[in-house]
């Protein structure tokens, strides 16, 4: 009887210690998953990142190089308001290009010289239209810059070359006289826009250019 007593004390003395020994940490992760390199660390040990910190913030466009699809670069606004001009790039300096906006439209301020005169332009983002130019050439350059003489219809259709859409019979024009040279003066409406004119008759020549978008 004492025996198997004993026998029964050693037994469960066994069971409790094989017990203990199962229930130590380090064997196996939770889920059965064995740990990499130790114990995993408690949830609260671990930093969390504060939202919007570590991270690469998105890159905005560069307004000097980058143009939005559809739109117009710097060179190209210039392009447009020389060849409208008729002022070869050559001849252009001290040339400002900048940003801005009127009546709500995003457009390059566009101005450059010559040694016949000053030209300051405004050219839509968008679509490259001008929404606006005032210019001057000094008529003591007509000559030197040349050309041949023209009829009223003959300056008409110079006019509406100038602008986009615009046909001869679009443009009002007379001629003017009175100091030994001649010129015709003239306007033109079309697309909310107002251009007023004055083109040398020997040279064919438009000397004073003005633009306005109408409110």
């Amino acid at each position: 009887m004492k025996q198997i007593i004993s026998f029964g004390l050693t037994a469960a003395l066994l069971l409790a210690c094989l017990t203990g020994c199962g229930g130590q940490a380090g064997d196996t992760a939770p889920g059965g998953t064995a740990p990499s390199g130790g114990q995993t660390p408690p949830a609260s040990s671990v930093p969390e990142t504060p939202a919007g910190q570590g991270q690469t913030p998105p890159v905005s466009p560069d307004p000097e190089g980058e143009v939005a699809a559809g739109e117009i670069s710097r060179e190209e606004a210039l392009a447009i308001a020389l060849a409208n001009a008729g002022v070869p790039e050559g001849d252009a300096y001290n040339v400002k290009n900048e940003t801005d906006s009127d009546n709500g439209i995003p457009l390059y301020d566009i101005e450059f010289e010559t040694d016949y005169g000053d030209y300051d332009f405004e050219v839509a983002i968008a679509d490259g239209r001008i929404v606006g130019a005032d210019y001057e050439v000094d008529e003591e350059w007509l000559d030197a810059l040349g050309g041949s003489p023209v009829t009223a219809e003959e300056a008409a259709s110079i006019v509406a070359g100038k602008v986009s859409g615009a046909s001869a019979a679009d443009v009002d024009i007379w001629e003017k006289s009175g100091d030994g040279r001649g010129r015709y003066e003239g306007e033109l409406f079309l697309d909310g826009m107002k251009y007023e004119f004055e083109i040398d008759s020997q040279t064919g020549r438009i000397f004073d250019w003005n633009a306005d978008l109408r409110d």
